[in-house]
């Protein structure tokens, strides 16, 4: 309720402020255009790989985005999901991967690494509720583990959101839509002794489509002071971040196809949660005759509460099966690299002090206890690689990297604390050949890892069965293989092709809904990726992008060798209009492909696909008026599924069967935002 006066509020003191900055007196100045048509930035004679790049701020300005973190759908060929509504950390699809909320897809925001280990809901947790996409200056990507500088999580790919340290003029703005949606920014970056001191403040809401609305609230503020330029130059930055929802999880088909449930409805009206984070950070970089060096350090406090209820009354009839996950940690984290000539070396250091646990809950209030525990995991790593020109028309990047993990565990099961420790190395190799008439050849190969879960590293007793369990492997290898191609050569397009092997080795996976180890097998991915920017002319832009994957497990069992939610084929086109007179404007469809659901590929799911879009007018240099649509076929798909079993009250007992999340229906959003 209190966050609900402070939108209001907040909304009301923007709108007043808008109306103010339209009549003042003073000399209007320029409304920082959305210059959708800005070229992509380059990667021949840069990049490493055919599936590395940069997403300009102008072209992250024109994506229209339901939700923070479908920002990251620029990436060409990343899917960005939702199985519980508003508040909880996407699904992420890429390369074959159904990566849950993170794992195996490294995601940094302003250095600081936002996938969180060891979660109480599951490892690899990336929340990025609490980006504001205003801010984002570039979006960084690479795929595949073959670069020395990228660790943990990175074995399908690894992006890095950077925010801005200046902005060209102040941000006002209102959003308002169906759905119960409402925003409220405000933005700018003033000149404080010799620097820069940028601040923003976002209140949000949002209910969504549902019977019992997502009630979706968050307050989000960013306070970074910057100093000098891109040689030499520092920031520190302040972020803080607070929300709370109702979670709206996927519910079953078969309750939908007979009537017992709508589209939008939820079984367990009690799920939801809460989640905070606040973070301090700081960079410095200087560029002398002796090289170039890079210092990033932050300290991080999260902070989330977590309800949730899959399988609804399959273990008990009576009360339900809902479940708690709180998750508070605090991360300290260090990055430092020197580059010299053709040399770089550096050293990475995270330190996570974790709290977290499972229980047994009915309408959010406790009943039992499952696991609790006290988790302290630490990670030191150096690596060093070397690029090297051979010849006008051959360089390469030759790398290694060294990671040291120690896991140490006190948990109220006494038999399952401890403490274990493990070492990894990982070299890397990429043969870059060009560029000649604008086109590079690409060949790469690399080995990278994920870390599991602490708790599976010292377990020995099921929590629940009492029964003995086997522990995981705390570092779990992959290998990859890939050949690409970039090309330049016809004028205003931009193109790459990739074709490329990721193998992962068998392995243990600690479950954090159940507080135990789950078996796993070593699997395959290859595919083929084709990814094309097209300018034609100064005020259209074109994305399109396709991607297929082929995902198996390794070796052979009776219920087959698919791998369950692993995604096959997606593609994106995206169209973008700016500098037609005052207008301008934006399409993207995105296709995400069917996908089989258990191992024998007898069960699949159906294929989504949404169009979203957005038209806008400048009403004069400093306001501009945006009309956002998602989903505007209206399309009845699924956001996300599975295939487990369940049980409803009324039934007799367990059903397998598909449950689903919807995509939303279709909704507009209006913004006006000034600049001052």
């Amino acid at each position: 309720m209190h966050d609900d006066r402070f939108v209001r509020h907040s909304l009301s003191a923007l709108l007043l402020g808008a109306s103010a900055l339209v009549h003042a007196d003073e000399p209007a100045q320029a409304l920082p255009q959305v210059v959708v048509a800005a070229s992509r930035i380059s990667q021949l004679g840069v990049a490493d790989s055919a599936n590395a790049g940069v997403v300009t701020q102008q072209q992250l300005a024109a994506r229209s985005v339901y939700r923070p973190g479908e920002l990251l759908e620029a990436i060409p060929g990343l899917i960005v999901s939702q199985h519980s509504g508003e508040g909880k950390a996407n699904q992420f699809y890429l390369r074959g991967f159904n990566l849950d909320h993170g794992t195996d897809l490294r995601t940094t925001v302003d250095g600081m690494l936002v996938n969180q280990r060891s979660h109480a809901h599951g490892q690899g947790w990336t929340d990025l509720n609490f980006l504001i996409p205003e801010l984002a200056s570039r979006l960084d990507y690479r795929k595949g583990p073959y670069y020395a500088d990228e660790g943990d999580f990175a074995a399908a790919g690894a992006l890095a959101v950077r925010y801005a340290d200046t902005l060209p003029a102040g941000i006002a703005s209102l959003g308002l839509g169906q759905n119960g949606y409402r925003r409220a920014l405000l933005a700018d970056s003033p000149a404080l002794g010799k620097g820069k001191l940028l601040y923003a403040l976002e209140s949000f809401h949002n209910d969504g489509p549902f019977t019992r609305g997502d009630d979706y609230n968050k307050l989000n503020g960013v306070l970074r002071f910057s100093q000098g330029d891109a040689a030499n130059g520092f920031n520190v930055t302040a972020m803080a971040y607070r929300a709370r929802w109702n979670a709206s999880d996927q519910i079953p088909r078969r309750a939908v196809d007979d009537g017992r449930l709508g589209r939008f409805d939820t079984v367990d009206m009690s799920d939801g949660g809460s989640a905070r984070r606040y973070s301090l950070s700081g960079g410095w970089h200087l560029a002398s005759a002796a090289g170039v060096t890079k210092v990033n350090a932050s300290v991080v406090a999260n902070r989330l509460a977590l309800y949730s209820n899959f399988t609804y009354f399959l273990d008990d009839p009576l009360h339900g099966d809902q479940f708690s996950q709180p998750d508070r940690r605090v991360t300290s984290a260090l990055y430092a690299e020197h580059r010299w000539g053709s040399h770089r070396v550096g050293v990475q250091f995270q330190n996570d002090n974790i709290h977290n646990g499972l229980y047994d809950t009915v309408v959010r209030q406790r009943r039992a206890t499952t696991r609790e525990d006290h988790i302290v995991e630490t990670s030191a790593a150096v690596f060093y690689d070397n690029s090297t020109r051979w010849t006008p028309l051959l360089r390469s990047v030759a790398g290694v990297r060294l990671d040291h993990y120690r896991f140490d565990v006190d948990s109220i099961l006494l038999d399952n604390s401890g403490r274990a420790s493990a070492n990894r190395a990982s070299p890397t190799l990429s043969l870059i050949v060009g560029p000649w008439r604008q086109t590079e050849l690409y060949l790469n190969a690399g080995t990278g890892f994920h870390s599991n879960d602490a708790r599976g590293t010292t377990i020995r007793t099921d929590p629940k069965s009492g029964e003995a369990t086997e522990r995981v492997t705390p570092l779990v290898k992959a290998r990859g293989y890939e050949v690409g191609l970039r090309s330049e050569a016809l004028p205003g397009l931009q193109s790459s092709l990739s074709l490329y092997q990721l193998d992962v080795d068998s392995e243990l996976v600690f479950v954090g809904d159940a507080g135990t180890t789950e078996a796993g097998r070593p699997s395959r991915r290859s595919g083929v990726e084709f990814s094309n920017y097209y300018k034609p002319n100064d005020w259209m832009s074109i994305d399109a992008d396709v991607a297929f994957a082929r995902a198996r497990f390794r070796n052979a069992d009776m219920a087959g060798r698919r791998i369950p939610g692993a995604v096959e084929g997606v593609a994106s086109l995206a169209l973008a209009l700016d500098s037609l007179g005052p207008w301008f404007g934006a399409l993207q469809l995105r296709y995400f492909g069917p996908r089989p659901l258990i191992e024998d590929n007898s069960v699949r799911s159906r294929s989504t696909a949404t169009l979203n879009g957005r038209i806008g007018y400048k009403l004069g240099k400093r306001l501009k008026l945006e009309l956002e649509g998602f989903n505007l076929a209206n399309r009845r798909s699924s956001a996300i599924d599975y295939f487990y079993a369940s049980r409803l009250q009324g039934e007799a007992g367990a059903v397998e069967g598909i449950h689903f999340h919807p995509t939303e229906s279709r909704s507009f959003r209006l913004t006006l935002s000034s600049s001052f």
